[in-house]
């Protein structure tokens, strides 16, 4: 089950364009800072999303989310590949250079 950072409604776009929920809505509120990326939306149909920007209203604090194209699986397969370690370490390979 994928957990979600921020619950969304991403067909709710605003007159700012960006995908709109209140701050009150993030599972962890600390995560929510503009430039971060997180998963938005709901488990089943959850979305990666960049957060751009967070501004106080009277009604709340609402959180403009621009949506990343692709699945989320997409994305845990590029991390997949970003963390993969390499068989030979940097460290071993300079040292059968010297």
């Amino acid at each position: 089950m994928i957990r979600v950072d921020i619950a969304a409604d991403v067909n709710d776009e605003d007159e700012s364009g960006f995908v709109w929920t209140f701050l009150d809505e993030a599972r962890d509120p600390a995560l929510i800072v503009p430039g971060a990326i997180v998963v938005a939306g709901d488990p089943d149909a959850p979305a990666v999303a960049e957060v751009v920007d967070v501004v106080d209203k009277p009604a709340g604090t609402i959180v403009h989310l621009r949506l990343l194209p692709g699945a989320i699986e997409d994305y845990e397969a590029l991390v997949r590949r970003a963390l993969t370690l390499p068989s030979t370490p940097l460290l071993h390979t300079r040292e059968a250079r010297s």
